[in-house]
């Protein structure tokens, strides 16, 4: 009887951040290591990743680290994972050549090298549990599943997945491994529920090709595309696309060249002409009409780079009269808002916006329908639904007990919820921490609530900034308090405002100058509070405050 639990440090009513711990008996098993990019809230932040406080108390008991596929949100913190423990690492081909791009751009773990290429016929043998993997359909080639055994049955993890049965062999999804995997018994299954409420049936990829091409031959000007980088097999459509309609290439953003480089190496990806993809300095040498611009932008996501290059920020591309918009990325609900942004911004700049979704459902994850069909190939005993926000992971149990699964035996986790097994059932046993990491520049978690609120505060009302000069031996104030305002006011139009801040900043001063208990920090404190409580009944806002009081030693010559 084996000893399990399943924990969750990310990718449960979330977008991304996909990270997934199974303990068998004393040995810990990682399932994939992602990170999420930030939404508009978190002001500065580059990119999101869990919180690794519990893997770096048991590091001793990881047996290391397996990915599903190479898209951000299952190898992007793998980086700053592996600058905290050192373990290995196990992908597919194309997986660890692209988790090499993230680790080597990060100094931390730019030496690491403890990567193990796996494929579906792989089965690395521990003490506690047998690792396997199963092919799958995904927007990327080399995607797989994973398979821990166990004495209760199998863990199977699925990964980012749908089925697509007119895949090309690449991207095939291997059946009849999925149907053993079922017979040989399930003990829980965690399941991909990104498109767990969306009923329509998704396009397949044949139909996809068609329509990129269909929207790319009839335009007679030149054509900027937004895709996301990592989708490699977007990229290959828009490319055969842009062959087949007599355009060159330019290709924009490092990420993009970086992960092109990798995929033609590793034969993932294929160039319709060797002269296909042109440089920048080529560019004036062909008409509008024989130009695509394949733009990803930073990390990645095309969309900040599309209204850079609407507004004619675009490192010398700006979209003008007469070109075609097309974006082939599908925006989660939460970009909605900065989509319709974007879409203006391109229509004032003189451009024209297409979908690749206006006429057909794209994704590269399973439907409802393609769901309940892995679950009945699967039928396990246990199911957690992950990798979504709560409503997906909500519909996608649904759709398990309509096939047969009991209520009591789904689990809608959060971050550090515990599964655990008690040799009888299945049941929740606490939570581990696992709080959201921020990373900002090199700084790794050091941004908080309190550092986030603060900028929030800055781009709402700005800062105000009160500075003054002390004497303390003579109790005098040798310069007069200067205000200063960013983000706040217009000064010109406030030296009213400005000139009584100075004066409750200069009695303030007075009166803690002549306090036998003088403290710098009661005396600032009570400027902030003064200065607020002024501000708010003036303006009703509330800036960011920074009293700056400097001491002089003023000495007489002699």
């Amino acid at each position: 009887m084996s000893s399990i639990k399943i924990i969750p440090f990310g990718g449960v009513r979330e977008n991304g951040k996909n990270m997934y711990v199974v303990e068998v008996e004393d040995e810990i098993y990682i399932l994939d290591c992602g990170l999420q990019y930030p939404e508009n809230d978190l002001l500065g932040i580059d990119a999101v990743i869990p919180d690794f406080s519990y893997l770096k108390e048991n590091k001793e008991k990881i047996m290391g680290v397996f990915l599903t596929h190479g898209h951000a949100d299952g190898v992007g913190a793998l980086p700053y994972l592996l600058e905290e423990i050192s373990i290995p690492v196990f992908g597919t081909q194309l997986t660890v050549e692209l988790a090499k791009l993230y680790t080597t751009d990060y100094p931390a773990s730019k030496e690491f090298n403890d990567f193990h290429v796996v494929d579906e016929f792989t089965e690395i043998d521990f003490s506690k549990s047998t690792v396997s993997f199963f092919r799958t359909t995904h927007t990327i080639p080399d995607s797989v599943g994973i398979v821990l055994s166990s004495t209760e049955g199998n863990i199977v993890y699925t990964g980012d997945f749908k089925f697509d049965h007119s895949a090309i062999p690449m991207y095939q999804t291997d059946f009849s491994r999925l149907a053993e995997i079922g017979k040989q018994g399930v003990f829980a299954l965690l399941s991909d529920s990104s498109s767990a409420e969306k009923p329509a049936p998704i396009a397949s990829e044949k139909k996809i090709a068609e329509e990129v091409y269909d929207t790319l031959r009839y335009w007679e000007g030149r054509i900027i595309v937004a895709a996301v980088a990592s989708n490699i097999q977007r990229i290959q459509q828009i490319l055969d696309a842009a062959h087949r309609s007599h355009r060159k290439v330019l290709l924009t953003g490092r990420d993009l060249n970086d992960i092109i480089d990798v995929a033609i190496r590793m034969n993932k990806l294929r160039l319709p002409s060797k002269d296909l993809i042109i440089k920048y300095h080529d560019v004036k040498k062909y008409a509008p009409e024989e130009l695509l611009i394949l733009e990803t932008g930073r990390m990645g996501e095309p969309i900040k780079s599309l209204q850079r290059m609407a507004s004619g920020r675009g490192r010398g591309l700006a979209i003008g009269e007469g070109d075609l918009v097309y974006i082939t990325t599908t925006p989660s609900t939460a970009m909605e808002t900065e989509m319709a942004k974007t879409e203006d911004m391109v229509y004032r700049a003189g451009g024209t916006v297409r979908t690749i979704s206006d006429n057909i459902k794209v994704s590269g994850h399973a439907s409802p329908d393609e769901l309940q069909l892995m679950l009945n190939l699967m039928k396990p005993k246990y199911f957690i639904p992950i990798q979504g926000e709560y409503r997906t992971l909500a519909a996608h149990a649904d759709l398990a007990h309509e096939v047969g699964i009991p209520y009591k035996n789904i689990f809608l986790t959060g971050r550090g919820d515990i599964l655990e097994f008690d040799g009888q059932r299945m049941h929740m046993a606490g939570t581990v921490e696992a709080q959201n990491i921020m990373v900002d520049g090199i700084g790794v978690g050091d941004i908080g609530n309190i550092v986030l609120r603060d900028r929030r505060v800055l781009s709402e009302d700005g800062v105000f900034i009160a500075v003054t000069t002390i004497n303390r031996k003579t109790r005098k104030i040798v310069s007069k308090p200067q205000i200063t305002s960013r983000g706040f006011v217009y000064v010109r139009e406030s030296r009213e405002l400005l000139s009584e801040s100075a004066k409750i900043v200069e009695k303030i001063v007075e009166e803690n100058l002549i306090d036998n208990d003088f403290e710098w920090s009661k005396l600032k404190q009570s400027i902030r509070d003064e200065l607020s409580r002024y501000l708010f009944e003036q303006t009703k806002r509330r800036p960011v405050i920074l009293p700056v009081i400097m001491e002089s030693s003023q000495r007489r010559r002699p």
